[in-house]
Parts: structure tokens; C-alpha cells; sequence
């Protein structure tokens, strides 16, 4: 495949609500078309991020799978590979600072910076969970602090680094899933939250202090980010599932309790109680629980703050929400209300197209970040055309030879191991100095 080529690439995000799968045209300028998205809702097979029945979950995704290339802008390419996205409870991040002395007045270059990377991936204690990343905070070469200490020159240099970690099954089960009952290739893992961290927010907001909240089903992920740098990552076990779970004790079930959250639902209550009805449903009673979820989820996210050791008054560049339940009634308002800080939407930058309409809508945020991080990280192509049968001669097709029957295995992409891991360790090098343009695109519908 030549540089001016088209490329095709895959990407699929499981979490506890639902699975979503998108495919996008990478153009030699680097922009990229997300030309088609497809989502499955997960039931109860995914808890907090993590797989529990596998043979479900197969089945729902290969679903998704099959709608993308049945899509008029897929078709008739099959999807080999795919990069998945890592999100969930256990995904948490553990401060580790490490320290290199070198010759006098060495110049610090990629090949240093790699050996502070792997001791700080090599002072991982925790051997019970995965070391999945180690995102750097910044560098002091000498007395000089900075987020690129690159052509510095020193004779010693400390980095203070995030190590991202999982339990084990995460990955494992979603191995399991992808390449051993699908056959489709795993490409690589990307870390959802830092992927949609890098797309969404802008130099400004990361230089000044700003903090990123994706407020999923069952989850929510807090980010924190200082000087250009993630400072602070947590996933609290909350979400908009609870929200609605708590209206079910209405005696409703999962499906109108949600359908009246949506409809009914607020998370600040108002100044004139409601005296509506709705069959037999107080709405009263649908906002004293929504409000009173809200508040408690909200209070988790202000702790966050002082868990990472900062104040408000730190993050001037304000909150950026995303995720499905922040479109609960009144939710961003809360937030601002609680932190006294400004919120917003997170959009999608201009570079990044939306030409399905399926994709029109906040959830496309993360599986687009993912879908990002594959294209611009290594030169891989996830789409295949189909091998062409033999042309029939003269309208009858040629019979094929008699032979053994064995059972055709699906035919998968053969990857370089380290391509894409060498490439997501220099992005998150550098996930904070990439230019950004103004224009961007709404995620909401």
C-alpha cells in the first residue's frame, strides 16, 4: 500500500451498556471519515468494563461486525482488524517517579526517554493487575522542569509517570472474544479515556487545568489534566444505570424506567414541585430519585479534585462532559453549580468527519478517539476486499478438484507485535503538544 492510498480502519468500544463498532477512511491528508458506526446493546454480559459471558458477547458484536460491512460505504470490504478501546472500573492510574544520571552534559534523546519509560513500566508493585501504559506528567533535567525534555541537555533527569493498570480480564476476556471466537486480529489496545482526552480537549484547556468526565452506564471516568499533562485518572462506580435502576423500585421495568428518566428525570429539582401523573407514576416521586442519584454521583466527581491534591481554583480550563447519561436534565448544570466551574460538551475537532448519521450523537466520542488513535498511529489496514471466486467459463463454473474437507479457519491480518505498542507509547509522549484547530463538531444530536 502505497502513502497516497485510502486506508480502512476498525474500531470497537465494549461497555456495560452497550458495544459499538465504527469503521473510518483515513485520506493521505490525515483526515478521517467515521463512515459508519453500529452499536449492540450489551445486556448483562459486560459489568463495569469487564466481560462476563463471553459467548454473548461474541455474538452481539459479530452483529455489529456484520451491519459495518454491510454498510454501502464498506461494502463489500470484510473487517480483519480491529483497535479496542480499554475502559472500565479496574482502569486506574498509580503515580511512579524515576530518576536516569547520565554523563555530564548529555543530550537527552527518543533512546533515553524510552529507558525512563520502561523502568517506570518495570516499578510497577501491583503484580496483581496489568500495567497497560505510563503516561509521563513531566521531565526536570537538572533544574529545568518540562513537558518535552527532548534536546535538553543534563546530567541527570527525573520523569513522574501515571501507570495505567487493569485487572488482568479485562484484556483477557476481550481476547478471548475477538480473536479467539471471531478470528478477527486485535491490532491494539487503546486507553479510551487518554485517546478521548488527546481528540476532544484543546491545548488551552489541558495547558490551563481543565478536567474531563465521561459519564457512561455504569461507570464514570474522571481525568484531570494540568500543564498539558494528565495528573489524575479514576473510574468511580457510578452512572447512569443506577439512575435508573433507582426508578425502578416505581415498580417499573429497565426499559420504561429509563424511557421516563429520559423524558421525566432531572438532576436539579425545580422551584414548583411537579403534580403530574403519568399512569399511576408520580413525576414528583421520578425527581426526588433522579435528583437525589445526580447529587450523589456529582459529589464523587467533586472528590475527585482533592483526591488528586488540587482545588477548583486549579482548573481554570473548566469540566468537559461526555458520555450518554451527562444528557440527563440538568446534569452539566449540576456539575457547574457543584464545582463552580465552567462546563460544556465535548465536541469532536474538524479533522475528524462524521458521514454516519448513525454517528451523530454524544456516544460517538469515544469509539471515534479509538478510531483515531489507530489511523494516526501506525499505517495498518483493517478492511480487506474479499477474495474473488474463479470466473466461470463460458457462463458454467469450473468444478472444483475433489479434495479433503477441513474446516476453513477465518482468515486474519498478520501484525507487527510492536507496531502499534512503540507507536501509543510516543503518542502518549506527546499527547499534549498537537496543534488544534477552532472549528469542531457537536456530538450531541
Amino acid at each position: 500500500m502505497t502513502m497516497s492510498e485510502e486506508r480502512y480502519i476498525a474500531a470497537i468500544e465494549i461497555s456495560s451498556s452497550k458495544i459499538i463498532g465504527a469503521v473510518g477512511r483515513v485520506h493521505p491528508s490525515g483526515q478521517v471519515d467515521i463512515i459508519a458506526v453500529e452499536q449492540e446493546k450489551s445486556s448483562e454480559s459486560v459489568r463495569y468494563g469487564i466481560i462476563q459471558n463471553l459467548e454473548e458477547t461474541s455474538t452481539r458484536l459479530a452483529r455489529v461486525l456484520e451491519r459495518l460491512e454491510r454498510k454501502p460505504a464498506v461494502s463489500p470490504r470484510k473487517i480483519r482488524s480491529v483497535f479496542v478501546g480499554l475502559s472500565g472500573r479496574s482502569l486506574r492510574s498509580i503515580p511512579t517517579t524515576v530518576r536516569l544520571n547520565l554523563p555530564d552534559d548529555s543530550e537527552i534523546t527518543d533512546e533515553i526517554l524510552a529507558r525512563l519509560r520502561s523502568d517506570a513500566l518495570d516499578a510497577a508493585i501491583e503484580n496483581t493487575l496489568e500495567v497497560v501504559d505510563a503516561v509521563p506528567r513531566k521531565y526536570r533535567v537538572g533544574k529545568l522542569e518540562t513537558t518535552n525534555p527532548k534536546g535538553t541537555t543534563g546530567n541527570e533527569i527525573m520523569a513522574e509517570y501515571d501507570i495505567i493498570v487493569c485487572r488482568p480480564e479485562l484484556k483477557r476476556n476481550i481476547t478471548r472474544v475477538i480473536k479467539d471466537k471471531l478470528g478477527i486480529d486485535a491490532l491494539g489496545f487503546v486507553v479510551t479515556s487518554l485517546a478521548t482526552g488527546h481528540l476532544i480537549l484543546t491545548d488551552q484547556e489541558k495547558a490551563l487545568g481543565c478536567m474531563m468526565v465521561d459519564m457512561g452506564a455504569e461507570t464514570t471516568t474522571v481525568s484531570i489534566y494540568r500543564h498539558k499533562a494528565l495528573c489524575y485518572l479514576a473510574t468511580l462506580p457510578f452512572g447512569g444505570r443506577h439512575i435508573t435502576r433507582d426508578l425502578q423500585s416505581l415498580s417499573l421495568l429497565e426499559e420504561r424506567a429509563e424511557e421516563i428518566k429520559i423524558t421525566s428525570g432531572c438532576a436539579i429539582a425545580p422551584d414548583n414541585p411537579s403534580t403530574l401523573n403519568l399512569n399511576g407514576i408520580k413525576v414528583a416521586d421520578v425527581i426526588n430519585l433522579t435528583v437525589a442519584r445526580s447529587e450523589e454521583i456529582v459529589a464523587n466527581i467533586t472528590e475527585q479534585i482533592a483526591y488528586a491534591q488540587l482545588k477548583e481554583k486549579d482548573l481554570p480550563g473548566g469540566v468537559i462532559c461526555i458520555g450518554g447519561a451527562t444528557r440527563l436534565n440538568g446534569m452539566t448544570d449540576l456539575i457547574s453549580r457543584q464545582l463552580g466551574l465552567q462546563v460544556k460538551t465535548g465536541r469532536l475537532p474538524s479533522y475528524v468527519v462524521i458521514d454516519d448519521i448513525k454517528g451523530a450523537s454524544i456516544e460517538i466520542a469515544q469509539v471515534g478517539s479509538i478510531l483515531y488513535a489507530g489511523a494516526t498511529l501506525t499505517n495498518e489496514q483493517c478492511l480487506e476486499m474479499p477474495r474473488q471466486q474463479e470466473m466461470p467459463v463460458n457462463g458454467i463454473a469450473n468444478d472444483p478438484e475433489p479434495q479433503q474437507y477441513t474446516q476453513e479457519q477465518p482468515r486474519r491480518r498478520k501484525a507487527n507485535p510492536n507496531s502499534f505498542s512503540s507507536k501509543f507509547r510516543a503518542f502518549t509522549a506527546k499527547l499534549f503538544s498537537d496543534p488544534r484547530e477552532d472549528e469542531d463538531q457537536s456530538l450531541f444530536e
